[in-house]
């Protein structure tokens, strides 16, 4: 397998505020020397619980923060030093609340646009709003819409259509449906089901929740205070976890009481 986006021993650390006048400001360690590949075209999951270090390692993959320690390679080379147009076009991301990624003074078509023009993207602009509206499941109709007058379902289907139009390799969502009602949410797991089918992207999913994690990746990384707890085929590691807190976090999802 070709490994397309690598974290090599990375970590992130962050000053706290000062408790006190005169006091040193401590720091807190976001992420611990992680290792991690991401293979062409897979599917994996990061699961944790909230400070876990998920949403900061999805920051410093996307190149939208600086690592205390190590690197970021992208197709084998280091990100410093990359042509990050290029980059950027090659690694898209979606993020958890539409709502607030979304720009309230914009139309859904200028919403796609802005990627297109920003990242000098080549070819008819036009017609590739139009395609990846069509390829997310928005009528053409709505490309003059604000993002206000859509239903969150609708959001965060301009959300993902704007992530599809720089033509990505890669596509990082972070809690991409968190914010969504359980029935929208799972025709947001389809859509981004069939996308990655049918465009050989490669997914990195970040999420709180199991089941969402279970549905669309093949793979996963249990994180835990800034480091991988545990890793490897989601089937295996949810059916028979080896770290303590993977076991927990498994036992301590909620299930529906039984007819009996």
């Amino acid at each position: 397998m070709t490994v397309i986006l690598e974290a090599v021993k990375l970590s992130r650390s962050f000053r706290l505020p000062r408790t006190g006048f005169g006091k040193e400001r401590a720091m807190r360690l976001a992420l611990v020397d992680v290792d991690l590949q991401v293979n062409q075209g897979a599917r994996l999951g990061i699961v944790g619980e909230s400070g876990s270090g998920k949403t900061t390692l999805a920051r410093l993959l996307l190149g939208l923060d600086t690592p205390t320690a190590g690197f970021v390679k992208f197709r084998n080379e280091p990100l410093v030093g990359q042509d990050m147009y290029q980059f950027r076009r090659d690694v898209q991301v979606v993020f958890q609340d539409p709502r607030s990624s979304l720009n309230p003074r914009m139309s859904v078509e200028n919403i796609i646009r802005e990627p297109l023009e920003c990242l000098n993207v080549p070819g008819d602009q036009t017609a590739r709003i139009d395609e990846v509206l069509t390829a997310v499941g928005l009528s053409l109709d709505l490309r003059h819409r604000f993002a206000h007058e859509l239903s969150g379902g609708q959001r965060q289907r301009v959300a993902i259509a704007r992530a599809l139009a720089p033509h990505p390799k890669v596509l990082i969502a972070d809690e991409p449906v968190s914010a969504l009602d359980v029935l929208v949410r799972d025709e947001i797991l389809g859509l981004l089901a069939g996308l990655t089918d049918n465009l050989g992207l490669t997914l990195i999913l970040i999420s709180h929740d199991l089941s969402v994690i279970a549905r669309l990746c093949e793979d996963v990384v249990v994180m835990q205070n800034g480091v991988i707890a545990e890793r490897g085929k989601t089937a295996d590691v949810f059916q028979f976890p080896q770290h303590e807190f993977t076991k927990k976090l498994i036992a301590a999802v909620p299930r529906l009481p039984s007819n009996s």
